[in-house]
């Protein structure tokens, strides 16, 4: 559900063969403010996402209430890697990172 409410919000749209589904774990790819982006749409799990360190995927996608919020893959990884962290919770990424943008749905 989440890829077709967040597809409005893309242009020049693209989606991944199954392989690089499997292997690079990217949903969609699409233009938003003017770049290009791969995105991991993955839902949220038991108020949870799961996440790897392999994905090419550039952005992560959290779905939460009436807004999307968008965190960068390379900064998120990096802040993990950093303080040694294996789970954050959203209102800690959206202070310590720099680059994430909230969208209303």
């Amino acid at each position: 559900m989440i890829i077709s409410n967040f597809k409005n919000l893309l242009k020049n749209i693209s989606y991944p063969n199954q392989n690089q589904r499997n292997k690079e774990l990217w949903d969609i790819k699409g233009i938003l403010h003017n770049q290009a982006f791969k995105f991991d749409l993955r839902p949220l799990k038991n108020n949870a996402k799961g996440g790897s360190f392999k994905t090419k995927a550039d952005k992560i996608v959290y779905d939460i209430n009436n807004q999307y919020i968008i965190v960068d893959v390379e900064e998120l990884h990096n802040y993990l890697k950093e303080n040694s962290l294996k789970v954050v919770k959203i209102e800690d990424l959206l202070s310590k990172l720099e680059w994430n943008i909230i969208l209303p749905k």
